[in-house]
């Protein structure tokens, strides 16, 4: 069992709360039985398992040969309060360009819980990609990997310049819709393309001007009562759900 914080496994547990570090190894940290759970149903490489000795019944990962930490240590590479005793270090998975039927394009959204709930949505909503462009938190942030529930294992997720993907979504018959105000239709209003990508953007400035121009079509979700807006992620899953006509 290791026991001390000081030890030189600890240490390089500790380091992938890092993006710096996550990028130069291509690893990162997940925490409990569900998030370890999805990743091991989705075949992403699982390189080790961390567990509380006296906590955690280890018996059916016994093929990852988990190493037993005590709970000091398991509190130093954990990040919630309350932590199950049971951790492990996940591969980085290189993601393909696939053929999009239904993308959400995240721009410079950087609070983690956000990108996290939409990623999550994304997936219950039946989306099969979604695009993080320049500004967005990083998608192995551990508040962003909490936030997806699991979902960050079920869908083709890119870090990508978006307008290079929207060149290349539109070339592939993809219908680019823009949230924003400028010329922009009511979405209940507009008929569904069968193949559609979303842009939302940042809650303070919003989609970028590039972006948004280069868009085929502006949306925006009416407000009835005096709320300036909506958060981003819950105008992502009312568009998210009306495209894919599971939601009004």
């Amino acid at each position: 069992m290791i026991t001390s914080v000081k030890n030189e496994k600890v240490k390089e547990w500790r380091k992938l709360k890092q993006k710096k570090e996550r990028d130069i190894k291509g690893e990162f940290l997940i925490e409990g039985y569900h998030l370890i759970e999805e990743a091991h149903k989705s075949d992403w490489e699982i390189a080790e398992i961390i567990y509380e000795d006296e906590k955690v019944d280890v018996r059916e990962l016994s093929s990852y040969d988990p190493v037993a930490v005590s709970d000091n240590v398991m509190a130093a590479i954990t990040d919630t309060r309350t932590p199950q005793g049971i951790a492990a270090v996940v591969k980085k998975k290189q993601f393909s360009r696939l053929p999009v039927k239904k993308a959400l394009l995240i721009d410079n959204v950087q609070d983690p819980g956000n990108v996290g709930t939409m990623i999550r949505t994304a997936d219950a909503a039946g989306f099969d990609t979604v695009m993080l462009g320049k500004g967005t938190v990083d998608l192995y942030n551990e508040k962003v990997i909490r936030a997806t529930q699991g979902s960050l294992f079920h869908l083709n997720i890119l870090e990508a310049d978006l307008e290079t993907e929207m060149d290349r979504l539109m070339a592939d018959g993809v219908t680019v819709w823009s949230t924003g105000l400028e010329k922009a239709s009511p979405y209940h209003e507009m008929q569904v393309p069968e193949k559609v990508a979303i842009i939302v953007g940042n809650e303070g400035s919003g989609v970028s001007a590039e972006l948004m121009e280069k868009a085929e079509q502006n949306v925006l979700i009416p407000i009835f009562g005096k709320a300036e807006s909506l958060n981003v992620s819950i105008a992502a899953a009312i568009l998210m759900y009306y495209v894919t006509g599971n939601g009004v």
